[in-house]
């Protein structure tokens, strides 16, 4: 008979704990992802492009789930404008300026999509910010104490594409092939340059022998004595049929 009534009592009671730890969760605030901070290249590459990210980097709040995104900024009625597709993120942090808050998609199709639909609602909702769009960043200033103070954060952020290869960097590859192509055309150069080079030093150094040797050849003939067995005049022997005197048999004086 106890335990009947132990049994009733127990289902009775167990609705009543299990309804109040779900209210409990349910009133628990909403905690965002924070990237991890342990080594430089696991910080997330739209971390670093917050002004004075450094100074952010445990404060700032990271968001790449849609759900605990517009949980976090439920209170924000332009929010409901954004489309949070996969492959997108978002980063917010808090500076004197106002809350800063970068949301960045994957292609520049998406981004402006989501700009004209912001720009469509900024008349009709006035939630106290400032709006840009920067490249793919759609950049919210929450609460700004100014346009001017709101335009100043806003200067300060420069959109840049992260590109991933497959493959690792190629800038070394790149510096090798560069090294490769420029030793190989200072090398065809420096061939060119040495044979034509070369070709001009002998077509100088043969013109040069040839003058000298033909000044010593006519030199040397006009030093020469002329023979003549006909009274100093040039015998000559147009039928080709005289023969050649032999040296033996002319006259010496």
């Amino acid at each position: 008979m106890h335990f009947f009534r132990f049994k009733i009592l127990s289902l009775m009671v167990l609705p009543l704990i299990l309804a109040c730890a779900f209210s409990v969760k349910a009133q628990e605030p909403v905690t965002a992802q924070r990237p991890e901070m342990g080594d430089e290249e696991d910080i997330p590459a739209l971390l670093r492009h917050l002004p004075d990210w450094e100074s952010k980097r445990d404060s700032a709040v990271f968001f790449t789930e849609p759900g605990k995104f517009f949980e976090f900024f439920r209170d924000r009625r332009i929010i409901n404008e954004i489309e949070f597709i996969p492959g997108t993120e978002a980063v917010y942090a808090k500076y004197g300026e106002g809350e800063l808050l970068i949301v960045e998609y994957s292609t520049p199709q998406v981004s402006a999509s989501i700009d004209e639909s912001i720009l469509a609602a900024a008349g009709t909702v006035d939630d106290g910010y400032v709006y840009r769009r920067i490249g793919n960043y759609n950049v919210f200033v929450f609460d700004p104490p100014d346009t001017v103070a709101a335009a100043r954060l806003l200067d300060q952020i420069k959109y840049e594409k992260v590109v991933i290869w497959p493959y690792g960097d190629p800038k070394p590859f790149f510096a090798r092939e560069r090294e490769f192509i420029v030793g190989t055309t200072n090398l065809f150069i420096s061939t060119v340059l040495f044979i034509l080079t070369f070709l001009g030093s002998a077509g100088i150094v043969g013109v040069i022998l040839g003058v000298l040797y033909f000044r010593a050849g006519n030199r040397r003939r006009a030093s020469m004595v002329a023979f003549s067995d006909a009274g100093g005049l040039t015998r000559l022997n147009l039928d080709g049929l005289t023969p050649d005197i032999p040296v033996k048999y002319m006259l010496k004086e």
